[in-house]
């Protein structure tokens, strides 16, 4: 049954996109996806936009036949739980390689050949890197381009993990690599979710390979950082490195 679900599309590529009032960007955003070479499927996950994000995506899967694909939720449930029902959503339609991706053009769209290429030549975890070749930021204000450097280079020393980007929202998964972890063991729903996904794959010591990107902060619409999603992630650090020796002791 899975198979004849993913015949419709043709596709083994999936861009996951967690939507929240995204009516600047999305009709752009699903144009230019649609219109790259390599043919990816997009599933959109929208957290009731109250600003029409989501007609605006029903209206894009009438034009694009069957290669743009909506999830509808009630309320903003958090990025962790937008990625982890697209995976869900991913897996039981047999795509091999599933994205995570931004909406507001921070992710180049351009660049998602490079992650599914570095996954094809043997990668389980593929991430779009800011820092693997120096500091790769476009229109941030110092001040949080140094947290976010800074924020990488503590969560490498917490948790050992060798990867100069940690806190990175642009990656493309194997299916093999998804399959392996537990979602119901996920903790956290912010950007800690993004460095705990990383660790879990980390942890069971499969290929990790970090692609340069330049990192554009976003023209349209408005950031979803917060106070309460920096503080998840610096004490979720420390929880993900204890969670992890207590599981070695036990």
């Amino acid at each position: 049954m899975v198979s004849l679900l993913h015949l419709s599309s043709m596709s083994n590529a999936l861009v996951i996109i967690p939507t929240y009032n995204e009516i600047e960007n999305i009709s752009k955003m699903l144009d230019t996806v649609m219109n790259l070479n390599e043919g990816f499927d997009v599933l959109i996950v929208d957290d009731g936009s109250p600003d029409g994000t989501a007609q605006v995506v029903r209206e894009k899967m009438d034009a694009f036949g069957g290669r743009i694909h909506l999830e509808e939720r009630t309320g903003k449930l958090g990025l962790g739980t937008a990625y982890i029902h697209g995976f869900k959503w991913a897996l039981a339609r047999g795509y091999e390689y599933i994205f995570e991706m931004d909406c507001d053009f921070s992710h180049d769209p351009n660049d998602l050949a490079r992650l599914k290429k570095a996954c094809e030549d043997g990668a389980d975890l593929s991430i779009g890197s800011r820092y693997v070749k120096g500091v790769n930021v476009v229109n941030w204000p110092m001040s949080r381009v140094l947290l976010s450097y800074f924020a990488s280079v503590y969560v490498r020393f917490i948790t050992g993990m060798p990867i100069q980007d940690a806190t990175a929202g642009f990656k493309c998964y194997k299916r093999t690599t998804l399959e392996g972890i537990n979602f119901d063991k996920i903790h956290f729903v912010g950007y800690a979710f993004q460095i705990e996904m990383k660790f879990k794959v980390w942890q069971r010591k499969m290929s990790i390979v970090e692609v340069p990107v330049i990192f554009t902060d976003r023209t349209e619409g408005q950031s979803k950082m917060s106070s309460g999603i920096i503080k998840e992630a610096i004490f979720g650090v420390i929880k993900l490195k204890l969670w992890s020796l207590f599981q070695k002791t036990n």
